[in-house]
């Protein structure tokens, strides 16, 4: 048998993995010890504190346990595992227990390892199925309790402990009758369940990131929960003729993170952008400034708020019907600004909470605060987030949040996406 040697230890290839993703070299890293004390930044994890219990049953997507594992304690979540035998078949209980840093719970024995996880009184905040196989999630359904997983499964839900599933089959299975039955019942009783990819004849478990957010909600408080919120995000495109564009340097994460805390908060998200799909926002696609004003001044006749944090063109051009000939000595092109999306929006919804954003290249805190300040008095905006172009692309951020007063965060994206939905619900309150 192959054995790598890390240390005095000698591991298996499933064990070295392991040992590779939970030390960073693979998949990511951990938060360093500055992060997780707090330094300079705010310390902003969508999963910070959050027992999870997490549910591994025998499909080949076990296999994804390790990293699933290590991205939600990258998220600040402690994990403890249970798992099937036929789990055990497929990924070794000594990668997960390495991966979680906790004893993984294979058998049930007088400890009563499923009270003590999911009971009343229990460790675990959320329990987390994933994968969970055609059989696992029918067993759950008829409260049959066979298995490790399932009898945590019904421990659970009559603990009333939050229970997200991530189903893992074959696309036949997944459109058999009765497994769409029981999902339908499971589902009834309040259970989350985080849509699998269909792909290649498979009911492919979902991403990491979409299982993860899932989790953040249902071990949530959802403060906005009943809340219709509208983001906008990244760059608008305007077309200069069928091959040339003019856009800017936005990346869209700050929007897609303010998006995503949104929902984790409870919200019914619409994420409006020229981009894909999201497992956290229904997505309203568009390319132009026009294309996007227009849009969410439509969406926002049923919108409880609005997050305007897309880097719309302040210029359009009137587009060439063919591709304009390229080799001239010069060449004008002629620009017209765009309409200001959140004038347009509060003429038409004056009493829409709308939240702003406001971005400069030049200038120290005291000239980017007046200007979010005067644009904040100028359309009546719950508060501004301000920051300097030069964080534009990057992982983390910096921004003032001003309302009559201002307040700074230092942190990554994901966590400015929390403050916002944090100062939404502030707003939202009243």
């Amino acid at each position: 048998m192959l054995l790598y040697e890390v240390g005095s230890l000698k591991l298996s290839p499933t064990l070295f993995g392991a040992a590779l993703v939970r030390d960073g070299a693979v998949g990511g890293r951990e938060p360093s010890e500055e992060r997780l004390l707090g330094g300079d930044d705010e310390v902003r994890a969508m999963l910070q504190g959050v027992n999870v219990v997490l549910g591994v049953s025998g499909s080949i997507a076990a296999v994804k346990t390790v990293e699933l594992a290590h991205e939600l304690r990258r998220e600040g979540a402690n994990v403890r595992a249970v798992m099937t035998d036929s789990a055990r078949g497929i990924v070794h209980p000594w990668a997960v227990e390495f991966a979680t840093e906790n004893d993984v719970v294979t058998e049930l024995t007088g400890a009563v390892e499923h009270v003590d996880l999911c009971g009343v009184e229990g460790w675990g905040d959320v329990l987390l199925l994933a994968p969970a196989t055609a059989n696992t999630v029918g067993k759950v359904a008829a409260a049959i309790d066979d298995t490790p997983v399932t009898t945590c499964a019904t421990t659970a839900l009559g603990a009333g402990v939050p229970v997200v599933v991530a189903p893992a089959m074959h696309e036949p299975m997944y459109d058999h009758p009765g497994v769409a039955d029981a999902i339908d019942r499971v589902a009834s009783w309040g259970v989350a369940f985080v849509d699998p990819r269909i792909e290649e004849g498979k009911a492919k478990i979902a991403t990491e990131e979409a299982i993860v957010t899932a989790v953040g909600r249902a071990a949530g408080d959802r403060p906005l929960s009943g809340e219709h919120v509208v983001v906008t995000a990244g760059a608008t495109t305007e077309s200069v003729d069928p091959v040339r564009t003019l856009s800017n340097r936005a990346s869209g994460r700050t929007g897609r993170a303010v998006a995503r805390a949104c929902y984790v908060h409870g919200a019914d998200v619409t994420l409006v952008h020229d981009g894909p799909d999201v497992p956290y926002a229904a997505v309203e696609a568009v390319e132009s400034g026009a294309e996007m004003t227009a849009a969410v001044t439509d969406i926002a006749s049923d919108a409880d708020a609005l997050i305007s944090a897309a880097a719309i063109s302040d210029y359009t051009v009137s587009g060439a019907d063919e591709k304009i000939k390229s080799g001239q000595e010069n060449l004008t092109l002629e620009l017209e600004p765009t309409p200001k999306l959140i004038d347009t929006v509060r003429e038409s919804h004056p009493d829409l909470p709308i939240v702003g954003f406001k971005v400069e290249s030049a200038g120290d805190d005291e000239t980017l605060t007046a200007r979010a300040r005067e644009l904040r008095n100028r359309v009546g905006l719950a508060f501004v987030v301000a920051n300097d172009a030069s964080v534009m692309g990057n992982d983390e951020t910096r921004a003032l949040f001003v309302r009559d007063d201002a307040s700074e965060y230092v942190g990554d994206k994901q966590g400015l996406g929390l403050r916002v939905a944090e100062e939404l619900r502030t707003t939202l309150d009243g």
